[in-house]
């Protein structure tokens, strides 16, 4: 994915030049995979550049999206790419932690959306701010569920991205805290791969049956990208 200042999309544009995670695949996934329909509010926790936020702007018409980012020069350019994009009267930020957000009880809402850190474990980086957003130094996947079971009204949906591991650890964490996975998506780069992310969706309403399906990016042996990822991406990216 690039990492150039700017990167554009068919209607909004994202100027990641100061934020320490750019634009990439899982973003652009969980923003056009997540099922906001019928949805008035919408949470997007560690919203980054913005870019899940503008996503769910885009597909929908009256929905009002607040976004939380922690970092400060993140939350900063988010505000920007919320306030030059056409929605922007439909785009709040909290700029804080969710932990806070949540403990405030202030609202409640339809659908929240998280890409979140993943990594509990191994290397880390030498740069401390990469540390914060890529592992769960300050948001563990525990206060991630507290927040949500706080923050999620009693009809409405929890989406998010995981590598594959921690997905499944995390649908096992979810149910204790009465959060039930109802949709799944394997997401595989190529068909002969192996399963290396899954979008995930939680609700607080007992499933009737867990939907599962499987999502391939790339053709055979090409760069080329399949129907399937087409489909769900053509409105956003430029050369589809």
């Amino acid at each position: 994915m690039s990492k150039d200042p700017i990167f554009k999309f068919k209607k909004f544009e994202i100027d990641q030049s100061h934020c320490l995670m750019k634009v990439g695949t899982d973003g652009i996934l969980l923003g056009a995979w997540c099922d906001v329909q019928g949805a008035k509010k919408v949470l997007d926790i560690g919203t980054g550049t913005g870019l899940v936020a503008l996503m769910i702007t885009q597909r929908t018409k009256n929905t009002m999206i607040m976004a939380v980012e922690v970092d400060q020069e993140s939350s900063h350019q988010a505000k920007m790419n919320f306030d030059t994009s056409m929605w922007h009267d439909r785009l709040d930020l909290y700029k804080g932690t969710i932990q806070d957000f949540a403990h405030q009880g202030t609202s409640q809402f339809d659908h929240i959306v998280c890409n979140p850190p993943f990594f509990s474990g191994g290397t880390l980086s030498t740069n401390q701010d990469k540390n914060n957003v890529r592992h769960t130094i300050k948001l563990s996947h525990q206060d991630l569920l507290k927040s949500v079971r706080t923050l999620i009204s009693t009809n409405g949906k929890f989406s998010l991205i995981l590598p594959l591991i921690e997905g499944l650890r995390f649908i096992e964490l979810a149910e204790t805290y009465g959060l039930n996975c109802e949709r799944k998506t394997e997401v595989k780069s190529r068909i002969k791969g192996n399963v290396e992310r899954l979008l995930l969706q939680f609700s607080k309403v007992q499933s009737k049956g867990l939907k599962e399906d499987e999502l391939i990016i790339y053709k055979s042996d090409s760069k080329d990208y399949t129907n399937d990822f087409i489909e769900l991406t053509k409105d956003f990216y430029l050369k589809m």
